[in-house]
């Protein structure tokens, strides 16, 4: 049975998803704040947290910060009745599996909790937008979370968060073929990473092991990405 932690200070509203999941089989603890939230995480080894965005005292966005100080392999949902830019980067930042719309689809809300993997998160560094969106999808789908970066700078701070394998295009902005590879190396030694590159020079001039030359098959990274959670 899978154990889902789900935090909003509307009461109700939580109860009523709670008893939906519960329906399916799953165990829901409801908490009404991001305080009881981490002191229940401490507890329990959850499968998923699903939160509501903003809350006072703890919004979403930092209850999932501080929660993956106490469990960093936790997959996170948030909900939210306001799904502007500011959510989006927050997700972009925290690594959620999925931003949801309040009233909350509950089939698809559903259907994420059953793919979700505990200690799935990946790290995306990849400037093009169009193939950093489609690529977080295609990891969502199979259950992972994505934390991206666009540039160098920008992948500095993936540091915080503990994926399990990194995806790192070698051009992006902001320093030289490879800077943002370095940089989240020095951060996370130990970490696997697949290499991607439209530029065979970048590539020949890395000599890193796995490396996938753009347009490459996006099964075949996956199959990558899911050998390795494996």
């Amino acid at each position: 049975m899978k154990k889902y932690l789900l935090v909003d200070d509307n009461l109700a509203f939580a109860e009523n998803v709670a008893e939906i999941l519960r329906d399916g089989g799953a165990e829901v603890t409801v908490a009404e704040g991001g305080v009881k939230a981490l002191e229940l995480a401490r507890q329990t080894r959850f499968d998923a947290l699903v939160t509501d965005m903003r809350m006072p005292v703890m919004n979403g966005a930092k209850l999932v910060h501080e929660i993956r100080s106490v469990d960093p392999g936790l997959p996170a949902i948030v909900i939210t009745a306001y799904t502007g830019e500011a959510d989006l980067l927050a997700a972009r930042e925290e690594g959620l599996l999925a931003v949801l719309p309040k009233p909350v689809p509950i089939e698809k809300l559903i259907a994420l909790l059953a793919t979700a993997r505990r200690n799935g998160l990946v790290a995306l560094v990849e400037d093009d937008s169009a193939l950093a969106d489609n690529l977080t999808e295609a990891l969502r789908d199979r259950g992972f979370s994505a934390v991206t970066a666009r540039s160098v700078s920008e992948a500095k701070r993936l540091g915080g968060v503990k994926p399990f394998v990194a995806l790192v295009d070698l051009r992006v902005p902001g320093g030289p073929d490879g800077a943002a590879l370095h940089r989240l190396l020095e951060r996370i030694p130990e970490l696997p990473v697949l290499v991607m590159s439209a530029h065979p020079d970048a590539i020949a001039h890395s000599s890193w092991p796995v490396t996938f030359q753009k347009p490459f098959k996006t099964d075949e990274l996956l199959a990558a990405v899911e050998k390795l959670w494996r």
